[in-house]
């Protein structure tokens, strides 16, 4: 009897040595397939893939790339705590004086009222900054909080030191060098994103209505949402960046949590530095990069 107990024992310790092989495989499968993808690019190309039970495939995830309004998703995180601890609903309105609406930067919200003194719920400046990526918005968010330090200050005590929001867009665009401050690598990011899809906006109406945002993003269509079928679900936010001094492009980022059809699930980050690409080209990258993860978990 003893034996043939060790003998079940054996054969179920080989069966699950055989499923974690099979699983490692089929990580280092999709890793190969993005590495032949992003190799001999004119551009640097950071990758984070994070499936549903944890598996994580990367390509350079630990290296630091610029964000740009990738950022207004971690902001908009410290946004929600601070109004959280500070008893201030989303519905709330907030004096803006019209000196914080910058006339020469991307802003719907601008075109829409133009510049002049407003009152606005935070929910609309959210809804502008995040579905719509507006930069006027995003700063009047900062304003309201204290600064990007304090966004910084809450990633960094949330768990995710590897992100960091340190200018604002007004300083941004003043200054493109500071695009590279305001960075993240794409294994953190995807690590911030499976939380917040797991368990943060589960945890406060607030958090909730940024994953309403997210879903409803309307910038990047050509990026994470190419690679996608009718069914699927994507929350996600983009990043968009000028030519810096070489004549490349910053960077042009998507990263977002996915819920595909048949129900698997998984958080991706890409993103694309120092491009000598155009921005058409540049995006049909992060387009064809989420339609080879999208496939191997269909």
């Amino acid at each position: 009897m003893k034996s043939l107990i060790c003998f079940l024992l054996v054969i179920t310790f080989l069966l699950l040595g055989l499923e974690g092989c099979n699983k490692n495989t089929n990580d280092l499968s999709l890793e190969k397939k993005l590495t032949e993808f992003v190799k001999d690019k004119d551009a640097r190309i950071g990758v984070a893939v994070i499936s549903q039970d944890g598996h994580t495939i990367s390509i350079n995830g630990n290296e630091s790339f610029p964000m740009l309004s990738v950022y207004k998703f971690p902001q908009a995180l410290a946004v929600a705590d601070f109004c959280i601890k500070h008893h201030i609903s989303f519905s709330d309105t907030i004096l803006i004086d019209k000196s914080q609406i910058h006339p020469d930067t991307y802003s719907p919200l601008r075109e829409n009222y133009g510049i002049a003194d407003l009152r606005l719920p935070i929910s609309e400046l959210l809804k502008y900054s995040i579905q719509q990526s507006d930069n006027n918005a995003c700063d009047i968010l900062f304003n309201l909080i204290g600064g990007a330090e304090v966004s910084n200050i809450y990633i960094s005590e949330l768990g995710f030191p590897e992100i960091h929001l340190k200018s604002t867009e007004d300083e941004m665009h003043k200054d493109h060098n500071l695009c590279y401050q305001n960075s993240s690598t794409p294994l953190e990011m995807c690590r911030l994103l499976s939380y917040f899809n797991k368990e943060l906006k589960h945890s406060h109406p607030e958090f909730k209505y940024i994953s309403n945002l997210l879903e409803t993003c309307q910038t990047g269509l050509e990026r994470l949402p190419k690679g996608l079928n009718n069914g699927d679900l994507l929350g996600h936010k983009t990043g968009t960046g000028d030519i810096n001094s070489d004549g490349k492009i910053i960077a042009i980022n998507d990263v977002g949590y996915i819920q595909l059809s048949n129900g698997q699930k998984y958080c991706i980050a890409v993103f694309i530095s120092d491009s000598g690409y155009d921005m058409e080209t540049t995006s049909h990258f992060i387009g064809e990069i989420s339609n080879i993860v999208a496939n191997f978990y269909r």
